[in-house]
């Protein structure tokens, strides 16, 4: 039994004033897949994330999650329902501890009032240890050694590990889907590699999880995803495994030019 759609994209289309971004694009994301998101620089892959997850209000179509159309949505209302994200760009705040760094992703379940703080100590004290074992537990799954540095700033960390840092935080809200935009950028092949391990591993634990990948490194892509679908000028010009994509003329075309 083939498992059903998570997210369903019909007719899907963005523009900024005179420039289409999406172009009537329609794909699907299934439960538990790890789904590669490819195109070049300027098809629209970061555009797809930011009106899945509420930052622009599409022109027109739809993206329904679980049934139901997030169109409109606010992007609070998106992260409740079980959608996060990283961002091509870190968002971690450097001097802030690893801890509190992570901790942010599940804010929506944190006791934060003033007078919850205040008042009610042991509550308080008790929420903020189930939160560090909750972090701990997260990070083990990436990088044990991590662990030992909870309270560490993060500015004082390698890429790798703040790249882990951002993909737990986005983890903390145990969503159903987690959308990766060029998780490997500004490192190294091998710490490419060895992100990538670590997000199978988290797969490998969390199997409800669906994860759409942005990414330029085609190891990558070959590696983890399940299924691939390539976009160019907003549209999706082919879909498949890894050895289809990169067979498909289109594709070459996109990526090579016509020479290819």
């Amino acid at each position: 039994m083939s498992p059903k759609n998570l997210i369903e994209v019909e007719n899907l289309t963005m523009r900024f004033g005179g420039l289409t971004a999406l172009d009537e694009l329609n794909m699907s994301v299934r439960q538990g897949e790890i789904l590669g998101l490819l195109g070049p620089n300027g098809s629209g892959k970061t555009t797809f994330f930011n009106v899945l997850t509420g930052l622009y209000k599409a022109s027109s179509g739809s993206i329904r999650y679980d049934g139901a159309d997030v169109i409109g949505k606010t992007p609070q209302e998106i992260y409740r329902s079980g959608v996060a994200r990283t961002f091509q760009r870190s968002r971690l705040s450097l001097s802030l501890t690893v801890f509190d760094n992570i901790v942010i992703g599940d804010y929506q379940h944190m006791q934060h009032g003033l007078l919850f703080n205040l008042l009610r100590r042991k509550a308080f004290r008790a929420e903020y240890e189930q939160y560090v074992e909750k972090v701990r537990d997260l990070l083990k799954i990436f990088s044990p050694p991590l662990v030992e540095r909870l309270f560490e700033p993060v500015e004082t960390f390698t890429m790798i590990d703040r790249r882990r840092i951002e993909v737990c935080r986005a983890l903390m809200s145990q969503p159903r889907l987690l959308l990766l935009d060029e998780p490997s950028a500004g490192m190294t092949h091998d710490e490419t590699d060895e992100l990538m391990q670590d997000i199978l591993q988290v797969r490998g634990k969390m199997s409800h999880l669906s994860v759409v990948l942005i990414e330029h490194e085609m190891n990558v892509i070959q590696r983890v995803t399940e299924r691939c679908v390539v976009l160019n000028y907003g549209r999706k010009i082919a879909e498949g495994s890894y050895a289809e994509i990169t067979a498909d003329a289109n594709v070459q075309t996109a990526y090579l030019g016509e020479a290819a």
